[in-house]
């Protein structure tokens, strides 16, 4: 067995497997490099030439699954916090008193609507059946009454989105706004 041809067989079907795994290119040409010098360092120890693809492919996996592992326990850094875990709470927890009072700032019909159904978790249909309404007309109402809880955020605090749409900080607008 010749490793220059084995790796000129299928290199190019490792190559795909790991792009499936493993989205940056950097990352999956460090990947192929190591599954080269496995094969390389281990091609002897194979002793059916038919399984020598099933062979590295399990070497690819095994690369993958170690690539994996050693992210999850570098990313923990020993269990610390990092300061982007932080952040992301603080932010949340800075404007999580503010809805309650955000929500009372609303008609009453509509903060008992929005506390139902946001705060206390029942849910839309469940909320239409007890209050005997159509289903299709409380979705129209928890929406609406959705925009204005917004309405009365944007009035108060200028909220930063990024492009997937999460919260990632908020000024107030006026400092003298009550509700936070």
């Amino acid at each position: 067995m010749n490793l220059e041809a084995i790796w000129a067989d299928y290199q190019s079907s490792v190559k795909a497997f790991l792009y499936k795994h493993i989205s940056n290119p950097s990352d999956v040409e460090d990947l192929l490099q190591d599954i080269l010098i496995k094969t390389y360092q281990n091609l002897d120890t194979v002793k059916d030439t038919k399984k020598v693809k099933s062979w590295v492919f399990q070497i690819a996996n095994h690369a993958i699954i170690d690539f994996y592992r050693k992210r999850a326990t570098i990313s923990k850094i020993n269990g610390q916090v990092l300061w982007y875990e932080l952040a992301e709470e603080d932010i949340y927890s800075q404007l999580s008193h503010c809805v309650t009072a955000f929500i009372n700032g609303l008609p009453d019909s509509e903060a008992k609507l929005l506390t139902a159904i946001d705060i206390d978790g029942i849910s839309q249909k469940d909320y239409a059946a007890l209050n005997g309404m159509k289903y299709s007309t409380l979705k129209s109402r928890v929406k609406k009454s959705r925009q204005n809880l917004s309405e009365l955020f944007n009035q108060c605090c200028e909220l930063s989105i990024n492009s997937k749409g999460e919260l990632i900080d908020f000024d107030k607008r006026d400092k003298k706004c009550s509700s936070c």
